[in-house]
């Protein structure tokens, strides 16, 4: 075991690595200096508080989670007591006599390799049982127990750390994100925007107007009318046949350039999930901002080509700005080449 200054394991989208390292030296100098443990999954050579204060205020775009590797150790190969065994000792010399008393916490362990016994769940139970001065949250914590599992430069090792989970960038392992599978959604892309209004916060009026621009097959106005608005889908394709039954969805059946020369509603959020060049997604919004209320949200995905991705955001942002001021723009866990925007209407 070895007791380290506190470095940090940094995640991100695998695509993404060079944008998420060039904003971890943006923020602390140096933290470019990196190790693989997986794909999209970095040791960095920076300490973890001074990122976790950097980005607190203004979290990045392309790092997803952070976590403390204040305890490195080497494991023994597919040895599943071995692993039990040393984990707890670790955790319990280490960890746990710094978890602040009575304030929920969490153990999330990430498992890196795999393992023929042991998953992450029996991990999490293993040392979680050995706390007894703060209540066991899994869903909301306010304290987190990372351990990663994983192998660098070819050994098999963990790593240990305790954090505030504010300062993870996601009460998330690795900032996954998962929404449960339900028969009644309508495609995958629901999880984005559920992702999204939670990430930003956002609270939709219930019973207010949205506007949802590149709808089909009807997704995100599936996620809309679950929070209890009424929805304009504009899209020349088709909508779900259950939505189409639906009286609190007009379906538009045409382009939203089209839509926009026809358009005589007032909305209280605008959705945009189209797959478009991001500076015409952009352009198309700013057009649009003229139907939402001032100060109102709007939600779109920026879809990022294989280069001159940074260039092509602040083009985005440029063009969106003479309409809207952009709060926060993440690359969250269900997005794949895009970043999600959540803008204000000025």
């Amino acid at each position: 075991m070895a007791v380290e200054p506190t470095q940090t394991i940094l995640t991100c989208n695998a695509e993404f690595v060079d944008l998420a390292l060039r904003e971890a030296h943006s923020a602390v100098p140096g933290s470019e200096q990196s190790r693989e443990i997986a794909a999209g999954v970095l040791l960095l050579n920076a300490p973890f508080e001074a990122l976790a204060a950097a980005w607190r205020a203004k979290p990045p775009i392309f790092v997803r989670h952070i976590c403390p590797a204040q305890v490195q150790l080497d494991l023994p190969e597919e040895n599943a007591e071995a692993w039990l065994s040393l984990l707890q000792k670790v955790h319990l010399e280490a960890i746990a006599l710094h978890l602040a008393p009575r304030v929920p916490f969490s153990i999330q362990t990430r498992l890196l390799v795999e393992h023929p016994l042991l998953k992450p769940f029996d991990i999490n139970n293993a040392l979680a049982a050995l706390v007894k001065n703060a209540p066991l949250e899994v869903r909301q914590p306010q304290q987190i127990v990372s351990v990663v599992i994983g192998r660098l430069e070819g050994a098999l090792r963990a790593w240990l750390g305790l954090s505030m989970a504010a300062d993870n960038l996601s009460d998330w392992a690795g900032g996954a994100r998962r929404f449960a599978n339900e028969d009644s959604r309508i495609s995958r892309s629901e999880f984005k925007l559920l992702e999204a209004l939670e990430v930003f916060r956002i609270a939709l009026p219930v019973r207010g107007y949205a506007l949802d621009l590149g709808a089909a097959p009807g997704g995100w106005t599936h996620v809309l009318r679950q929070q209890g608005m009424y929805v304009i889908a504009v899209d020349p394709a088709a909508l779900d046949s259950r939505l189409l039954r639906d009286t609190g969805v007009r379906h538009k059946r045409m382009t939203a350039e089209a839509y926009l020369r026809k358009n005589v509603d007032v909305f209280d959020v605008i959705v945009n999930d189209m797959r478009m060049d991001g500076r015409d997604s952009a352009r198309l919004l700013v057009a649009y901002a003229q139907w939402l209320r001032r100060g109102s949200p709007a939600i779109m995905t920026l879809k990022l080509p294989n280069s001159g991705r940074l260039s092509l955001i602040e083009q985005a942002y440029a063009i969106l700005e003479d309409a809207y001021h952009v709060m926060a723009a993440r690359q969250l866990f269900h997005n794949r080449s895009e970043i999600t925007l959540h803008l204000k209407r000025r």
